[in-house]
């Protein structure tokens, strides 16, 4: 039985359109048809047992199909036309739901309530769009104090696989959730078991009612994975037409671009480099490029991509870079030292988040990333002991409980303004040991304290300044027993 609401019977699309088609070959998910001559690429096709594809190519002599489901399709099997794109029906019901491609619920039910919305929709152009203004947070540190981003921002996280990626996406995840914000988490051709460790996380965490997750698993057609991220589009463009700001995450874009590769390839189309489609790069930005800044609502995007042995100049990865405001990149070496997360700042870019910093915020930045290049030159010299220089030794000092503060835990959500503190506190240097936990704990639940320091974060100007503030009022550092 066909379970999408916007495609009705094969007899009734026959009394529509009075075209029928029949199936003359079979390449796995590719099906070759004669007949149809009114079809466009990209309309739906309804078979006569009930299977649904879209129109991929056209030829003056026959019509290729992707199919959408698993189904038995066998040679001089019939179809018709629907004269539709695809569309799925869309309403807050969707909410702490797991969908397909297709719209359909994990658990097998429908929501046949909502308004139609099409999956495949050409990006909004320059009216309607907003520069990026508002500061994004994602609670980790070393990314909201030294490479921020911005709502509305496409920022790529890329990286070899076990860097501890996903971990900084949950964690984005966590934060923006918690903030009021919805989480569209698109999940394309992984296993199951790691969809439903997804859901039961957002379950977890007490985000569910704010999240959606579209995935499609690698048991499922080429077809249906490839309509994946398309599908997430369409979901975080429905909650940013209602004035959300949406965070998007799209798991991962190099699985996407090797289900269009063996696509392409299995539609006999001429391959290029490494194989993919010449029209990969359009494919791909069409998708990116649906996140922005609204008159009503934001999407952030957060494009994955992996890389091989820390290889940044893969063919699909320097594609997604050169569509992007910018990359994290979790370098493995890093991970394998035991930093959390693996983040290298050196090497990661942001091109529209600092001019979402406030002054201070932005000065902070500047003086965090001169350090970090200070501090790794430096450490050469860790060997010296007693023998280094007052400057050297200051340099290893605060560069040691810099690198103490930023290693942090996973799902473990910091406050922007927390952040701050901490860091102008190892920069004031009044106390020896800085007690980050009952920091974050009297920050979290002391309204006096966090108002304390609320006020000394949107007064000070400039990071000499609070610096100084701190030094005098060393209360916000020594906490009472």
């Amino acid at each position: 039985m066909n379970t999408n609401p916007q495609i009705l019977d094969f007899d009734f699309y026959l009394k529509q359109i009075p075209e029928i088609g029949f199936v003359t070959g079979i390449f796995h998910s590719i099906v070759v048809v004669d007949g149809l001559p009114g079809a466009h690429v990209n309309e739906i096709v309804v078979f006569k047992n009930g299977a649904i594809g879209h129109v991929f190519s056209l030829f003056p002599e026959k019509v290729e199909i992707l199919i959408l489901k698993p189904t038995e399709i066998a040679v001089g099997d019939s179809l018709v036309r629907t004269g539709k794109s695809l569309e799925i029906n869309l309403s807050d019901d969707v909410l702490g739901k797991t969908i397909s491609p297709l719209g359909d619920y994990s658990d097998g039910l429908r929501n046949g309530n909502g308004e139609t919305y099409a999956i495949d929709k050409k990006p909004l152009g320059i009216i309607g769009r907003k520069s990026v203004e508002k500061f994004f947070e994602t609670g980790v540190s070393l990314v909201d104090l030294i490479v921020p981003l911005g709502k509305g921002q496409r920022e790529l996280v890329i990286g070899d696989r076990k860097t501890g990626k996903t971990e900084f996406l949950l964690q984005a995840a966590i934060s923006h959730a918690k903030s009021g914000g919805i989480v569209v988490y698109s999940i394309i051709g992984q296993k199951q078991s790691d969809i439903l460790t997804r859901y039961q996380f957002f379950k977890d965490r007490g985000i569910s009612g704010q999240s959606v997750i579209v995935a499609s698993n690698a048991e499922d057609p080429p077809g249906l994975i490839f309509m994946t991220p398309y599908t997430a589009c369409t979901v975080s463009e429905y909650f940013a037409e209602k004035g959300y700001d949406v965070l998007l995450i799209l798991d991962d874009m190099t699985s996407h671009a090797r289900y269009y590769r063996e696509i392409s390839l299995l539609s006999r189309r001429f391959p290029g480099k490494d194989s993919y489609p010449g029209d990969i790069f359009y494919v791909q930005a069409k998708i990116i490029e649906r996140a922005g800044n609204f008159a009503k609502g934001s999407i952030t995007c957060l494009p994955v991509a992996e890389s091989v042995a820390g290889d940044l100049s893969g063919y699909i990865q320097t594609n997604l870079m050169a569509m992007t405001d910018g990359h994290l990149y979790f370098d493995s070496d890093l991970y394998n030292q035991g930093k959390r997360p693996s983040i290298n700042s050196s090497l990661s870019v942001t091109r529209v988040g600092h001019q979402t910093q406030l002054p201070l915020m932005r000065d902070i930045s500047r003086v965090l990333s001169n350090f970090i290049v200070s501090y790794e030159k430096m450490k050469q010299y860790k060997h010296f002991g007693a023998e280094a220089g007052e400057i050297v030794k200051d340099v290893l000092t605060i560069g040691n409980k810099l690198d103490n503060f930023l290693n942090q835990p996973d799902y473990k959500i910091i406050p922007i303004n927390l952040n701050v503190l901490i860091i102008g506190s190892i920069w004031a240097n009044v106390v020896d040991n800085i007690d980050f936990e009952k920091m974050f704990d009297s920050y979290i639940s002391d309204a006096e304290y966090k108002k304390k320091v609320d006020k000394l974060v949107s007064d000070s100007l400039n990071f000499d300044s609070f610096v100084r503030g701190i030094k005098e009022d060393l209360s916000l550092v020594l906490m009472k027993e």
